[in-house]
C-alpha cells in the first residue's frame, strides 16, 4: 500500500509543500549521517597493515571504469524505461531530468519512504498529465518490485544456504539480526506487489474500496478526499496498464532487470580493481547474491538513502572478501562513491534549475 498512500499525500499537499521535500540543502543530512558511520567504525577497526594488500595499477583504473559503466548502465536501463512508459511522450532529455531529480529525492529520504511521491510531480511538470504520470510511477513500482520478488527465491535456490548467511568473524546474534532484517523487508515487498497487482490487474475498485476503509480512520480522515481521488486514478490506470501489449511489458521488464543486476555488479567490479585474480564465478555470484539481499535489508533502514545503515551492513556482509575490517570499511566508502553520492551532487545542480524553471525564481524553498 506504500505507494497508494504517497500518492494519497501528493494530492492532498500543496506543490510549495512538495517541493520542500525536495530542496538541495538536504544533502547535508546524509552525508553527515555516512561520514559519521564510517568515521566510527574507522576509529574502532582501523588497521594500517591490512591495506598493504591493495595495490593501485592501471589495471585498477580500467576496473574502476567498469564500475562507473555499470552506474551508467543502470541509469540507461531507467531512463529507456521511463520513455516506454511514456508512449515517448518524455523527450530523452526529459526523461534523464526526470530520473535524476527522482534518484535525488530517494537519496534525501529514508530508504523506507522513497521519491514516489514527488516522482508524479517531476514527470508532470514535463508535461504529463497527473492521471498518466501517476500511471508511470506505479508501473515503475511494480516493476521494481516484480524483480526482487522474482530474484530473492532464484538466489535462494542457486546459492547453498551456508554461504549466504554464515559470515566469519561476524557473531551469531549480528547474522541472526541482518537475516531478519532480509525476511522482514522481502515481507514487505510481497505484500506490497500483491496488493499492488490485485489493484492494477484485478479488482481496481475492491482496492480502492479497502483504501476507503483505511481512510474512514480518525487519524487518516482528513485525507480522505484526497484518498477517494486516488482510488479513481488507480481504477484509470488499470484501465491503461491491463492494455498494454505483451512487447510493452517485456521492454519495461528488461530495462528494470539490466538497470538492478548492472547496480549489483559494481561491487564485482570494484573487488577485481583490487584483487584481480583471486575469486572465481562462484564467489563473484556470491557477492552479487548478497548485495541483492543487502538492498532488501536497506528498504527498512530510516535513514535517507540508507545513509550509515548501507556502510554497516557492507562492512559486515561482504567483508569475508577483504583483507580485513578497516579495508571493508574504505570498500565500502568506494561503493558508495560510485553508487551513492554522485546522484545528491548531481541533484544540488538539477534541482535549484528545475525549481526556478517550474515555480518562479523568486520562490524559495524552505527548510
Amino acid at each position: 500500500m506504500n505507494f497508494i498512500f504517497v500518492e494519497v499525500l501528493f494530492m492532498a499537499e500543496t506543490e510549495q509543500q512538495l517541493t520542500r521535500k525536495i530542496s538541495p540543502y538536504k544533502i547535508i543530512y546524509p552525508v553527515i549521517i555516512g561520514v559519521g558511520v564510517v568515521a566510527y567504525m574507522l576509529y574502532r577497526e582501523f588497521d594500517p597493515a591490512a591495506f598493504r594488500e591493495i595495490t593501485f595499477t592501471w589495471h585498477s583504473v580500467a576496473w574502476l571504469l567498469v564500475a562507473v559503466l555499470c552506474m551508467f548502465i543502470r541509469d540507461f536501463g531507467y531512463i529507456v524505461r521511463i520513455r516506454v512508459l511514456s508512449g515517448g511522450r518524455l523527450s530523452w532529455w526529459s526523461a534523464v531530468r526526470v530520473i535524476f531529480l527522482w534518484e535525488f529525492t530517494s537519496a534525501v529520504t529514508p530508504s523506507a519512504v522513497g521519491g514516489t511521491s514527488i516522482a508524479i510531480l517531476f514527470v508532470n511538470k514535463e508535461g504529463i498529465k497527473v492521471g498518466r504520470s501517476s500511471a508511470m510511477v506505479m508501473a515503475t513500482s511494480f516493476l521494481d518490485e516484480l524483480y526482487f520478488i522474482l530474484m530473492f527465491p532464484i538466489i535462494l535456490i542457486c546459492v547453498s544456504q551456508s554461504r549466504l548467511w554464515d559470515m566469519p568473524g561476524v557473531s551469531q546474534g549480528v547474522t541472526t539480526g541482518l537475516l531478519w532484517v532480509a525476511v522482514t523487508g522481502y515481507s514487505l515487498k510481497l505484500i506490497y506487489l500483491i496488493i499492488l497487482s490485485y489493484g492494477l490487474f484485478r479488482n481496481p475498485r475492491g482496492l480502492k474500496w479497502l483504501l476507503m476503509k483505511c481512510f474512514k480512520l480518525r487519524i487518516l480522515r482528513k485525507w480522505r478526499h484526497s484518498a477517494n481521488e486516488a482510488g479513481s486514478d488507480i481504477i484509470r490506470n488499470s484501465y491503461e496498464l491491463r492494455h498494454q501489449p505483451l512487447s510493452f511489458w517485456l521492454k519495461t521488464f528488461g530495462a528494470t532487470f539490466f538497470s538492478w543486476t548492472a547496480r549489483y555488479w559494481v561491487v564485482n567490479a570494484l573487488l577485481m580493481a583490487f584483487w584481480a585474480g583471486k575469486y572465481g564465478w562462484g564467489d563473484h555470484f556470491l557477492i552479487f547474491a548478497r548485495q541483492l539481499v543487502m538492498w532488501i535489508m536497506m528498504l527498512v533502514s530510516p535513514t535517507p538513502g540508507g545513509s550509515g545503515f548501507a556502510e554497516f551492513v557492507f562492512k559486515e556482509y561482504l567483508g569475508e572478501f577483504l583483507p580485513g575490517a578497516s579495508v571493508a570499511i574504505a570498500i565500502a566508502i568506494l561503493w558508495r562513491l560510485v553508487t551513492y553520492y554522485p546522484y545528491l551532487f548531481a541533484g544540488a545542480f538539477i534541482v535549484p534549475k528545475w525549481l526556478a524553471k517550474h515555480f518562479g525564481r523568486k520562490q524559495k524553498v524552505n527548510e
